[in-house]
């Protein structure tokens, strides 16, 4: 089909790499598209799913997000009307829970990182009975796993604890095996805390103890925009931040008075955190929050004026304002300072709260999105990611997380074009902040730094220490009161291009006859041997069902990787050479995991598993042996 004229250059991009892929010029199966937050990537897995259903490589597509005010937005992309016509595809997807037959005769669904660590085995049932389309949004919050990282591995022996983003990538890594393809999403190729991503390809990087994405890895085809492209393409706004300077003053935990100490230092030193802590709690944050408010207001009059409305007259394309706020509490706080400057008469329905703990907050998130008010949105963390409101035009960063991945998606909210606001020239983005020097620097990073490398792990910590990444995004230790703040000047400035991002695409390329390089074969046979565990999991987990059906689990794929693992020499699959990866296939074509339960039997994580499954052995299937279907008479003397 010929490609609307409409598309971005990455969207046409990710059509030819499609084309090619469904042709078969390319054996490119991974398709990673790093895309700047706002730069529209939610049309991607549309193009991807239209093009391989047509060529009848895919089945259904399955779309998984970080967050579940994002589902119906990626129901919406495909139901889109004017891109159904654009990209003549009928395809549908719902919103599915985790019951059986999520797709209920659609052509996929849309999950999120939490279904699938809830119910891992439904999924994966699903993905191996139909050839599908795995979409996974936000790539970055998924870190490297042991299984298939070997830095992630050293990572692990270090500090062995999981963390819940661990076990969203625990759950996904089976349905990345087994998919058909691989639609993989993100606004930034790095996470904050450092650790790689989970499933993306690595090499040193230029720094010391750094590794890079391998962005032109053999059987990977990569598609990058950068905001500079999208602002030579007008997808998305230029940024003017407004920051503001201050000062605070706290007691500490001692009982000591401190300050008043400025916000605006040139380097970060031990009085930033405290300070900003006390800013965003006090008379400062109101101060700030006010400028945003006007500003806010001033937009949706001049707006009102050139559209001949009159004034207090509500309607699409005004302009909103977006409150990320410090936590609940102040969050709180700051709704009731905004409906005490609006008008009585309209204060509750122009201003909002959505957090995680209001009941209605995915339908205030929906009513933000979509009609003229509420035209003031508060929030936590519920609406920095994802959100598709073209109509926020100032964000108050009333936060004191300063990763620079959350801190761009934060920015990104504002950046979105509005096709109701007039001209592209008469739209910018405006976000206003605290001046501390964390700041600053992730301006300074988003300018200059592409952003795709991830640290080697660091020594194991002393007990009760919490890495940086972990206190960049908390607030100082307990014992901190706010005292007072104040405002003192506030600057303008307008964000530069930043870089270019290099990306290559070497799955369109011709095939040629070179010979596979060892790394590339170890990440294939890696994947191959992840897909026949998966197979093995879901053929015992239908064998299990009914009275034994404990014996099953969502865990069961897990199990028969450390059963594996057992098996050949304690070594898991990112330790191991090529040849023992050749060897472990070898051992998987043989014989069943299930046989071998008893080698848990030790580990206190499968030893109630392992001693119930010691009274029962699967029948003998296809590719199984006859030691399988002898088992039974065995155990009972024959």
């Amino acid at each position: 089909m010929s490609l609307p004229r409409q598309l971005r250059t990455h969207q046409r991009r990710l059509a030819g790499v499609v084309a090619a892929i469904a042709e078969g010029r390319t054996p490119a199966r991974d398709i990673l598209a790093a895309v700047t937050p706002g730069g529209g990537k939610s049309l991607l897995p549309v193009i991807a799913a239209a093009r391989l259903k047509a060529a009848g490589l895919i089945d259904r597509v399955c779309w998984v997000v970080p967050r579940d005010s994002l589902r119906l937005q990626a129901e919406e992309a495909f139901a889109d009307p004017a891109w159904r016509a654009a990209l003549g595809h009928g395809l549908t997807v719902r919103a599915a829970e985790n019951a059986p037959d999520p797709c209920r005769g659609l052509d996929g669904y849309v999950t999120t990182y939490q279904g699938i660590a809830a119910a891992p085995a439904l999924h994966l049932a699903e993905f191996r009975r139909h050839r599908t389309l795995l979409v996974v949004d936000e790539m970055h919050h998924l870190p490297a796993l042991p299984e298939t990282d070997p830095m992630a591995a050293a990572q692990a022996e270090a500090a062995p604890e999981e963390d819940l983003a661990g076990a969203w990538s625990r759950a996904l890594l089976p349905l990345l095996e087994c998919a058909a393809v691989r639609l993989l999403l993100s606004g930034t190729l790095e996470r904050a805390d450092g650790r790689g991503i989970l499933w993306l390809p690595y090499r040193s990087g230029p720094r010391a103890r750094t590794r890079e994405v391998e962005l032109d890895a053999p059987g990977w085809a990569v598609i990058g925009y950068s905001r500079a492209q999208a602002l030579a393409e007008r997808a998305v706004l230029p940024v003017t931040f407004g920051a503001m300077d201050g000062e605070a003053r706290w007691r500490d935990e001692d009982g000591h008075s401190l300050g008043p100490h400025r916000l605006a230092n040139r380097f970060p030193d031990e009085t930033t955190r405290p300070a900003l802590f006390t800013a965003l709690r006090t008379g400062f944050a109101e101060a700030l929050l006010h400028e945003a408010f006007l500003a806010t207001r001033d937009l949706r009059a001049r707006r009102r004026q050139a559209r001949g409305l009159p004034p207090g007259t509500t309607a699409r394309g005004l302009g909103k304002l977006l409150v990320v706020a410090p936590d609940q509490a102040t969050a709180r706080h700051y709704l009731g300072l905004l409906r005490r400057w609006v008008p009585a008469r309209e204060a509750e329905e122009a201003v909002a709260l959505a957090t995680s703990d209001s009941g209605d907050a995915q339908q205030t998130l929906a009513a933000f999105r979509l009609r003229p008010q509420p035209s003031i949105l508060v929030t936590v963390a519920m609406a920095y990611e994802g959100l598709d409101a073209p109509e926020v035009a100032v964000v108050a960063a009333l936060t004191h997380i300063r990763s620079r991945p959350w801190l761009e998606q934060m920015v990104a909210r504002a950046t979105r074009v509005d096709p109701q606001a007039g001209p592209y020239e008469q739209q910018r983005a405006l976000v206003f902040h605290p001046d501390d020097p964390l700041f600053g620097r992730f301006r300074l990073r988003m300018e200059t730094e592409q952003g795709t490398l991830a640290r080697r792990p660091k020594p194991r910590r002393a007990p009760g220490v919490l890495p940086l990444w972990l206190r960049d995004q908390l607030p100082p230790r307990e014992g901190i009161t706010p005292l007072e703040s104040n405002a003192l000047a506030l600057r303008f400035d307008t964000l530069a291009p930043g870089p270019e991002l290099a990306l290559k695409r070497p799955g369109l390329e011709a095939a040629a006859d070179a010979p596979e390089a060892p790394s590339v074969a170890e990440r294939r046979l890696r994947a191959r041997i992840g897909e026949m565990v998966a197979a093995q999991a879901v053929e015992d987990e239908a064998m299990l069902q009914g009275p034994r059906s404990g014996l099953g689990g969502p865990g069961l794929y897990h199990r028969y990787n450390a059963t594996l693992k057992r098996v050949l020499g304690n070594r898991s699959r990112a330790q191991m050479s090529l040849l023992e990866l050749e060897a472990a296939i070898g051992w998987l074509e043989r014989n069943r995991l299930a046989e071998h339960q008893h080698l848990l039997a030790g580990d206190p994580r499968y030893a109630w598993t392992a001693r119930k499954r010691a009274e029962w052995s699967p029948p003998a299937r296809r590719g199984g042996t006859a030691r399988a279907a002898e088992a039974p008479r065995r155990r009972q003397g024959g």
